[in-house]
């Protein structure tokens, strides 16, 4: 039997809250030195990748409780936020092409990790798309195992030509990591949500 039920007007206000405190707090994020207020959507960009990589890993641990308990409820889990894994990465291209014209004053589309974030994006469209016609819980969790798995292995081979490795984590700036992390506290519910919204549209059934 399938679970599915419609999005609630409670679910949207929500999630409607939840960014509109993700917009207030990256107008209001510190400045810094070097960029200025225009590190603002460097901040913003920042938790837009990390939220799509988490998602996209909570969707492989999810796969794998499911592959080794057998139960239908975490298989659907992994679906799920690998929907939102793929939906955030595929929102981030645009936030990305954003920071580069604030940081950078243009646009440089050969940069090895912009175009690594194309593929894996058309990749992972095309893969979800593969399994939602296929139909098989297992599977998905399979095929999210290794998305997530040739993603991490690629983006650690990844050259950084204009790219800085980890600004955030290397910043001697306390306040700006502080801020950073709250605001993917917030990114990461965002998800949070939208992995329910999935659920409730999609449902689960028994895997077969």
């Amino acid at each position: 039997m399938n679970t599915a039920r419609p999005v609630t007007w409670a679910n949207w206000l929500w999630l409607g809250i939840t960014l509109a405190l993700i917009a207030v707090a990256t107008l209001l994020g510190p400045a810094e030195r070097t960029l200025g207020s225009q590190v603002r959507i460097v901040y913003l960009h920042g938790v837009w990748v990390w939220t799509a990589l988490a998602a996209f890993v909570a969707s492989a641990v999810a796969g794998l409780a499911g592959l080794f308990t057998r139960r239908a409820s975490w298989h659907c889990w992994s679906r799920d936020l690998g929907r939102t894994g793929l939906l955030f990465w595929i929102t981030y291209l645009p936030v990305s092409v954003w920071a580069m014209q604030a940081t950078w004053h243009g646009l440089f589309l050969s940069e090895p990790r912009w175009k690594l974030a194309l593929v894996f994006c058309i990749a992972g469209l095309l893969m979800q798309v593969g399994l939602h016609l296929i139909n098989d819980l297992r599977l998905t969790s399979l095929g999210n195992l290794g998305y997530i798995f040739m993603l991490i292995f690629t983006l650690l081979r990844a050259e950084n030509v204009m790219h800085p490795a980890s600004p955030i984590l290397t910043s001697d700036v306390r306040l700006i990591q502080v801020y950073f992390f709250g605001l993917l506290a917030l990114m990461l519910l965002a998800a949070g949500q939208v992995a329910i919204f999935w659920r409730r549209v999609a449902g689960c059934r028994a895997a077969h």
